[in-house]
């Protein structure tokens, strides 16, 4: 029996120091559209050669092409992890999920790029699920060097994905 496909798509953060930005696409047997959540929303700072550049974001043009975000999730309020949300969020309208100091954190973010009014922003604490669409995620806390960082299990019909953060 066929329950559809799951696609981990890195847009960042893979083989560098920033850009975290990971996407978990669910595609439902017989669909044509996926579902897709994001983990973390990166920035990177430049390279000495990266004359006159101030910082580095994901490139965006995969999700502009599928236009299937549901929501963003944060593991912890780095800015390798949180400094790209607000370029995100001037393209695509969805709720962000993070803990309350990372949250805390966005919120000055969102103030300076004049995002606040517009972003749906969910507060989650370890141990408690909350479903996104078709995912079930789950906080998990972990150790890191800034306090309330998690790790995410995150749910979905075809079985459980471990995300570290």
């Amino acid at each position: 029996m066929n329950h559809g496909t799951i696609r981990i798509v890195p847009l960042g953060g893979l083989g560098e120091i920033g850009l975290n930005f990971m996407l978990v696409e669910y595609w439902p047997a017989g669909s044509e559209e996926p579902v897709a959540i994001a983990v973390d929303c990166g920035l990177m700072f430049p390279e000495r050669e990266m004359l006159g550049i101030d910082i580095v974001i994901p490139d965006f043009s995969y999700l502009r092409e599928k236009n299937h975000l549901k929501a963003v999730v944060f593991t912890h309020g780095h800015e390798d992890h949180i400094g790209a949300l607000p370029y995100l969020l001037r393209e695509f309208n969805v709720p962000v999920y993070g803990t309350p100091f990372t949250l805390g954190l966005l919120h000055d973010k969102l103030v300076e790029h004049n995002l606040l009014t517009k972003t749906e922003l969910h507060e989650f604490r370890p141990r408690q699920p909350w479903t996104v669409g078709p995912f079930t995620l789950e906080g998990i806390h972990v150790t890191h060097s800034i306090v309330d960082a998690v790790a995410l299990a995150i749910g979905t019909p075809l079985g459980t994905i471990l995300h570290t953060g």
